[in-house]
This record gives C-alpha cells, sequence and structure tokens, in this order.
C-alpha cells in the first residue's frame, strides 16, 4: 500500500508521522516537540547536505558547489567543448567520464571511438577520470567508486541517482557541467523536501523495480514530488540490501524529482567498505524532530510484482491485474499509445500479447544502472539454474552493470547458470535504455528491467512503419517469466528460494584499467579530435525585439526529450552540432527541421537587408499596430519556437535544447515544463522558456512579435507583452517564471558560452 499525505508532516524520533493540522499540533505538544516549521525543517537530511554545499549564506536561493561531475559519451564531449570555449584551464573539481552509451563502434564509423580518444585526450589534459567502454556503465562507476556520504555529485544524464549511499546527486544538461568547470555554482530555489517513508519487508520474489514502479505509478501524474527531494527514512529500510535500495533510487528519476537522498546505516558502511572506501561512510538520519513538506508512506510487504507498460515507467499494473484483465489492459495500453504516437496506420500489435487467457511477450533484458546490479543477476541466476528459457522465439539477456559485477558473476558460477538456461550475458553497456541494442522485430514486446519504455526505447522507428513495444518488470519476474516461455509471470507465482551471496569486489580491475588524472592536469596534452567533433555554432544574443514563428506545435499531454532528440542511432552524431540538429523532432513532427530551417532563412535575409513575401506580409500586419507604424527590418531579429503542453520529461541530453538552437530556435511555448532540467538546458542555450496560460490563442504557423524583449528580460517583468500574428493581429501575455540574475543575463547574451565570453 502506498499512502500520500496531503498535509506537510513532522517525523518525530524517525517513526512516528504527525500532520500538520490541528489534531497534529495537539500531538506535537503532546510529545513536548515546541518547534517550529522553519527550525524543524533543518532536521531533514537533506538540509544538511544543502548547506555544506551552498556558497550563497541564504537557504532559500541555494548556489552549489559539487564534489565531483560525471558524464558520458553521449554528453562529455559538448560539454567539455563548452567549457573551452568558456575559458576553462582544467578540471576544478573530480570529472569521471565514461563510455557506456556510444560504445557500439561500428556505428556510425569510428566516429563513437573518435569521442572515446577524444575523452581520453582530454582526462589527461585537464585532469580527469576516463573509464574505459564496457569497463562499467556510468551511474555503477560512481556508485562503486565516487558516491559517499553527505556528498553531492552532478551529472549530465538524468538517472544520476546516489541516494541511497547518502548522496545527493543531480541529473542536469551539460550547461551546468559546464559552470561547475568554470568554477560557477548551480543556482536553484531552496526545493521542497517529501519524506518517503519505508516499512515492512518485501515479499520473496518480490524485487526492486517492482517497489520503484508502485512509487512512480502513486506520485507521476499528480506532481507530488516534482522538482523536489525525496527523502527516505523509516524502520522499512534496515530491510533492503544496498542494491535493492539503489535499484529503488535510481528510478527516482521517473517521478520528475529534482534529487534523492537515505538515512544511512551498517550496510551502507559495509557496501563503502567492500570497495575500500570505509572513510567515505557516515550516518545520516533525520534529527529527532524533521519537518517535510509531504510523505509518502509505502508499506513494503503490500508491493506486488508489477510491470509499466507501454509507453511510460507510471503506467503501471500489478501482474496479478494483467493475468486477470489482461486483454481489456492491453487494448487501453494500445489506444493510449497509438494516441500518444500520433502516427495514423501504425499499430502496436499489443492485442497480440494476449493468447490462451495470458500476456505473452518476446524478449527480455536485464541491463543498466537499475537491473544489472549483482542481487539483480543472481536472483535470476537462482531462478533459472538447471532450467531452459527453450528455443523458441523469446529470448533473454542480461548486461552485467561493471565488469567487477561480472568477474564476481563468473566466480560463483552465475553465468554458467544463465548460460546453461540459454540466457545470453553481454557487456556492460546502456543501449538497450535508450535504443541502441537488443531492438526488438516490428510488433514485438520486450520486458525489461531497464530505466524507461518511451517510444523508440528499444530502437524502432515508428515515423517509418516500425514500432515495437517495452514494458518494464523486475529482473526476478523477467526470469519467472522466461521460464515459462514469455508468459508474463509473477516471480511470486514460482518456488525458488533465493540463495545468500557475498559480493567481493576487485578494485584491482578498475586500477588496471581506468585513467585517474584528478588533481594532476597535463596541459600538454593535444586534444585529439575526430572528423565528426565539431565546435559549437556561434549563437546570436537577444535582440531588442523579436519575431518568433511556431514550426511546431504538439499537444500531447507530455513530450519526452527522446521525442524532441530521438536516442538511439542518432547518438552517434552528438558531438557534430549541424549533423545533430537534423534529427531534432524527426520521429515527432518529421516537417520540423525543413520549417525550422525555412524561417532561419527568414533571418538570414533580413539581417542583409531582404524581406521574403511572407514576411513581409507579417511586416505589414505588424506596422497596422499602434506604435509600430516605422517597424523596419534591422528593428527586430527572426526565429522560431516549439509549442508543446508539457515538454521535456525524460533525459537529461542538452541536445533536445542546443539542436533546436542549431536550427535558429529562440523560443519555446508551454503550458508547463516536465522537469527543471530541460528548462535549464533552454535557458543555457538561449531558448526563451515562455508559459503560455491559453493554447487557444496559438496555432500552427503563426508569428508571435515582442516589443522590447531584451527590455522585458532584463526589467524582471512578471509577464512579456506580445503579438500574435495569423489570419489576424491579438495581443498577448506570456510569462518566463523564475529566472535568476545570472539566468537573465545567459538568454539576454543568448547562450551560456557568450555569457562566459562576455563576463
Amino acid at each position: 500500500m502506498i499512502e500520500l499525505y496531503d498535509t506537510g508532516v513532522w517525523l518525530v524520533g524517525g517513526s512516528e508521522i504527525v500532520r500538520d493540522d490541528a489534531e497534529g499540533a495537539a500531538n506535537l505538544r503532546r510529545l513536548g516537540k515546541n518547534i517550529s516549521r522553519e527550525e524543524a525543517r533543518k532536521g531533514a537530511i537533506s538540509y544538511g547536505i544543502l548547506s555544506a554545499h551552498n556558497k550563497s549564506g541564504d537557504d532559500k536561493n541555494l548556489r552549489l558547489a559539487f564534489d565531483s561531475l560525471t558524464s558520458h559519451d553521449i554528453t562529455y564531449v559538448g560539454i567539455i567543448q563548452t567549457a573551452r570555449a568558456s575559458g576553462m584551464e582544467k578540471f576544478p573539481i573530480p570529472y569521471v567520464l565514461t563510455n557506456c552509451h556510444n560504445s557500439l563502434c561500428a556505428v556510425g564509423g569510428t566516429i563513437n571511438q573518435d569521442d572515446h580518444v577524444f575523452a581520453f585526450s582530454a582526462a589527461k589534459k585537464y585532469g580527469g577520470v576516463y573509464v574505459p567502454p564496457h569497463l562499467a556503465v556510468i551511474h555503477t562507476y560512481n556508485r562503486e567508486m565516487m558516491a559517499g556520504c553527505g556528498k553531492m555529485i552532478l551529472g549530465s544524464d538524468s538517472h544520476t541517482r546516489y541516494g541511497a549511499l547518502g548522496t545527493m546527486a543531480v541529473g542536469e544538461g551539460g550547461g551546468e557541467l559546464a559552470k561547475q568547470l568554470v568554477g560557477k555554482t548551480y543556482d536553484i530555489a531552496g526545493p521542497q523536501v517529501v519524506a518517503v517513508y519505508l516499512s515492512g519487508t518485501p515479499a520473496r520474489g518480490v524485487g526492486p523495480h517492482d517497489v520503484a514502479l508502485s512509487i512512480i505509478a502513486a506520485v507521476f501524474k499528480n506532481g507530488y514530488v516534482k522538482n523536489k527531494v525525496m527523502e527516505f527514512v523509516g524502520d522499512g529500510i534496515k530491510n533492503l540490501p544496498v542494491e535493492f535500495r539503489n535499484g529503488i533510487d535510481v528510478m527516482t528519476t521517473e517521478t520528475t524529482c529534482w534529487t534523492s537522498i537515505w538515512q544511512t546505516d551498517d550496510r551502507v558502511e559495509a557496501y563503502l567498505e567492500a570497495r575500500g572506501r570505509k572513510s567515505d561512510y557516515r550516518e545520516l538520519r533525520p534529527a529527532d524532530t524533521a519537518y517535510y513538506d509531504g510523505l509518502i508512506k509505502v508499506d513494503l510487504s503490500s508491493i506486488e510484482p508489477s510491470i509499466a507498460l507501454p509507453f511510460h515507467p507510471s503506467n503501471v499494473y500489478t501482474i496479478r491485474e494483467l493475468q486477470k484483465n489482461g486483454r481489456d489492459i492491453l487494448a487501453k495500453a494500445g489506444e493510449e499509445g497509438l494516441k500518444a504516437l500520433g502516427l495514423p496506420g501504425l499499430s502496436l500489435n499489443l492485442g497480440a500479447k494476449y493468447r490462451s487467457g495470458a500476456v505473452y511477450a518476446e524478449q527480455a533484458v536485464i541491463v543498466g544502472c537499475s537491473g544489472g546490479t549483482f542481487d539483480n543477476i543472481m536472483a535470476a541466476a537462482d531462478i533459472l539454474k538447471g532450467k531452459s528459457v527453450g528455443n523458441g522465439n523469446f529470448t533473454l539477456s542480461v548486461y552485467p552493470e561493471s565488469q567487477p559485477t561480472y568477474l564476481e558473476l563468473v566466480k560463483n558460477g552465475a553465468v554458467a547458470a544463465l548460460m546453461d538456461a540459454g540466457a545470453l550475458v553481454r557487456e556492460a553497456f546502456c543501449g538497450p535504455c535508450f535504443g541502441a541494442g537488443d531492438t526488438p522485430a516490428n510488433g514485438d514486446l520486450s520486458v525489461r528491467h531497464a530505466t524507461r519504455n518511451f517510444p523508440n526505447r528499444e530502437g524502432s522507428k515508428p515515423n517509418e512503419g516500425q514500432i515495437a513495444s517495452v514494458a518494464l518488470m523486475d529482473a526476478r519476474s523477467i526470469a519467472a517469466t522466461a521460464l515459462s516461455g514469455g508468459r508474463i509471470t509473477a516471480a511470486t507465482e514460482i518456488d525458488t528460494a533465493p540463495g545468500k551471496y557475498k559480493f567481493f569486489f576487485d578494485r584491482g580491475i578498475y586500477e588496471k584499467r581506468v585513467y585517474d588524472g584528478t588533481g594532476r592536469p597535463l596541459p600538454e596534452t593535444e586534444l585529439v579530435f575526430g572528423p565528426n567533433i565539431k565546435d559549437w555554432p556561434k549563437m546570436p544574443a537577444l535582440p531588442d525585439s523579436l519575431l518568433v514563428k511556431i514550426v511546431s506545435y504538439i499537444t500531447d499531454p507530455v513530450t519526452t526529450t527522446d521525442e524532441l532528440i530521438p536516442s538511439g542511432e542518432t547518438s552517434s552524431y552528438r558531438s557534430n552540432p549541424l549533423r545533430l540538429a537534423e534529427f531534432a523532432l524527426s520521429r515527432k513532427d518529421p516537417g520540423y527541421v525543413k520549417r525550422a530551417k525555412e524561417t532561419q532563412a527568414l533571418e538570414e535575409g533580413r539581417a542583409k537587408g531582404a524581406a521574403a513575401p511572407e514576411l513581409a506580409a507579417v511586416i505589414e500586419k505588424l506596422r497596422g499596430l499602434s506604435g509600430f507604424a516605422k517597424l523596419e527590418l534591422s528593428g527586430f531579429g527572426i526565429g522560431s519556437a516549439i509549442y508543446a503542453r508539457k515538454p521535456g520529461d525524460g533525459s537529461a541530453r542538452e541536445q533536445a535544447a542546443s539542436c533546436q538552437r542549431v536550427l535558429g530556435g529562440s523560443a519555446n511555448l508551454a503550458l508547463e515544463y516536465a522537469t527543471k532540467r530541460y528548462r535549464s538546458n533552454l535557458i543555457n542555450w538561449g531558448i526563451l522558456p515562455f508559459l503560455v496560460k491559453d493554447e487557444s490563442a496559438l496555432k500552427p504557423g503563426d508569428y508571435l512579435f515582442f516589443p522590447d524583449i531584451k527590455k522585458a528580460v532584463a526589467e524582471k517583468r512578471e509577464s512579456v507583452r506580445g503579438y500574435v500574428i495569423g489570419g489576424g493581429t491579438a495581443e498577448i501575455s506570456l510569462g518566463l517564471g523564475d529566472l535568476t540574475d545570472t539566468e537573465r543575463q545567459i538568454l539576454i547574451d543568448g547562450c551560456l558560452i557568450n555569457y562566459y565570453a562576455a563576463h
């Protein structure tokens, strides 16, 4: 059972929950706790860590300096290029460069390996940590070697979460890492903190993904924890192994929270000690009386094996529900999925997965920072030992999270058991999590212990008539499903007692292969540039007045970053801004790039003093407005804009914004932004994050004119006056939301690179 409190709460003695209402006030007096909310807020674990990293001296407006940074091979080239252009001479704090995303080096010719060679040269030149391909996925390496109690880590991957190890880790776009690399801070208003109170013990067969999916289902759609801190407390924590906690923690990203933190205990101490880092442990617990802005109460003993159907981790049903009402549930999922894709004539084929009274999948994958942990793979091996997944159409692939984990699985016989059962055991690789590995056949259903099941995350191309689907499940139930020939089966239905295993961490694997130049930059080292690694093109500053054209209009409830810039094979071009931009919105709105370029051409012509007929017609309408009779081409700039109701759910990848900017994008228009990190990406790339109250005031192809936009941004106006030019003209008022002084200046300068060049 999961319960969401509709009030703030006091947590007394770490176990007694007191509502913030009249009855709760009486209970506090009874307990002799005469403490204000503001003082009790300081009792949260989060408060102490944030305060220790805050350079502003103001709890309401934080300026955070992180202990270390981390990126993988989809993001680090752009970040280092941005930091170089902004004046970076060395990495001021430890920076881990991992190679777990673009490690299929046959994709795109040499360009993936060229990025790896670039990263190695950068680690030497600037003093960083280089983790070679296939050695570890990004978050596993950081758990094993970097996380520690009371630390903060910033990563350019949305699943940067090490809260179970006492580390507040934040996934952000590359611009925020570039700021840290040039000695600047991460600025954010003091976040609200929601307690996640765990009690009880999970039943045998229930795994971390079951708990995580259940929490996501309870909080995603209502925004209960959006941009907040999730702080895990309660006596149920002691009943969870650390890897079980890690598995829940990494999925908090899918709740849209900002970050997470857990109270720590001797199990965390043992985890760190086994990895040679006992000194990184200290006990973290809430104070005797701590105040939280909300509370999620989770009875672990009530959690059932669950499945998240396409196309979101919040689309959760218990496997028991799916078995009972499979036909109806699949029909609903198919209908909602097709509506989200918005591609007429496409078939998800989900109805065909229901046969003989059960639901079947063709493929299963256990992978990455969520699924590929030692405990998860051991649980699967216990279930499959001495049995077979069969020689039919169903396949099972297992990706251990790191070479130390892989080695231990070899030594204790788990790999042999899995291979003997017919599973394929592969190397550390994040590809199946984002569509670059184990792509199913058209119409297939893949069940995965992975992080996401968004459209295209399995590698298909719906706009080309290809579509496969991913459902998320725990490794234990995936193994049970494999034994059933692909029939979705809960691990609680089979009688397999889990074994007890001790994990022996061989640190020497990393010591032999990882380059660690932290604090020892070699400035004479030349960076190695492959032919696909290009500098960022020059970005224009914000003009005094701005004319934007809406070149894409998306009315889905939520638009993911995967839709804004697809993952999969496109990732190979992340080091080439112009080449990558060709893929922008390619699977959601294939005409976007052409329309954006046409608008970009209007600006190029305007700058040369020429107005195309379309632009001339718009200017003529503007001149009919009061005060603009003498408007000239030199009096404004032109950019394109995207309208989406709620853009930015999912990945932290900055390319979701930078590709728009490269194509001349100047603004996003939205009812709200799905995540703080996407909005930050827009700002760091000089894209105005407008907020719209009434979408009916806008239509595809409309122009919006914002006179004195630069002055409006600089003067911190709460609303920005503009004019919609379509069939006629109409005045409109838009907001920009809260912006720091630095963010306003970045928008005025045109992007983060320009900001650092000018200041």
